[in-house]
């Protein structure tokens, strides 16, 4: 069955776009289908997949306006596993009209239905705000991935999220779970990590993850050639994490799938 991840926090600069091109390379090079959907207006999956204007033949922005169909705008990628959606919001005027019609939370979710299918895990990118395309994201997805760098403001958004969280699962999802928190631009042995650490085991410690993504300057060059770090640098640090991270994840679910036995059940072999 097919898994769709938001990844999503109400805050800059924490590598969710990153995290969100990443995982889903990291995925694919697991040969697992992913679709990588961006919904931010910036557009940045775009450029860190190597995808320039002249590249693209569509996006979210044509598909909420019924101007493509889903289908007409996967771009094929680098890697044989991995189709992307760009999100193609070029003028300020087409932001403002996107925000318009992502206020029907369920656009996104109707419109994934007819390519869900063909793909093992759906990953999407979100803006840094909560309302609008982001509320699209969580409305149609099974899990949120929380992507945090150490820091005061981190934290708050983490709060933030998870009271849109559950008003989500109250009003429009409520199958929807915490994929986890995973932390990004680790630097080890420095005052701010060791706070946000404690904080981070204080009150979300059930969430978090065991994979952590270290400041790594190979994932930054890598987004600045347009390619995700994989293709870029296979054996830096970053790539390795966000390969750990995906493993972590598959390993979960796989976990999660298996029926547990009844303690009043004896197995056959023991009968």
């Amino acid at each position: 069955m097919t898994k769709v991840i938001a990844i999503a926090i109400s805050k800059g600069g924490v590598g969710k776009t990153t995290t969100a091109v990443n995982l889903a390379a990291s995925f694919a090079v697991l040969e697992k289908r992913v679709l990588l959907i961006d919904t931010d207006p910036f557009g940045a999956c775009s450029l860190s997949l190597g995808f320039t204007p002249e590249k693209i033949k569509g996006g979210l922005y044509e598909v909420f306006n019924f101007i493509h169909s889903m289908p007409q705008v996967i771009h094929r990628t680098e890697l044989a596993f991995l189709d992307f959606v760009p999100a193609n919001i070029t003028t300020p005027v087409a932001e403002e009209r996107i925000m318009r019609l992502s206020e029907n939370r369920t656009l996104l979710k109707n419109i994934l239905r007819s390519v869900s299918p063909h793909y093992d895990y759906v990953i999407i990118d979100t803006p840094p705000f909560l309302r609008g395309l982001t509320t699209n994201a969580l409305t149609c997805a099974d899990s949120v991935l929380i992507p945090i760098r150490s820091g005061h403001f981190s934290l708050e958004g983490i709060d933030k999220l998870m009271k849109h969280f559950d008003w989500i699962r109250e009003a429009a999802n409520k199958t929807l779970q915490i994929e986890g928190i995973v932390q990004t631009m680790y630097e080890p042995n420095t005052k701010v990590t060791e706070i946000t650490n404690r904080e981070l085991q204080l009150r979300f410690r059930k969430y978090l993850l065991r994979t952590i993504i270290p400041r790594n300057t190979h994932l930054a060059e890598a987004a600045f050639y347009g390619k995700p770090a994989v293709l870029f640098n296979a054996t830096s640090k970053g790539t390795l994490a966000y390969l750990d991270l995906a493993n972590e994840i598959i390993a979960r679910q796989q976990a999660a799938a298996v029926p547990a036995v009844p303690a009043n059940v004896v197995p056959l072999m023991q009968a």
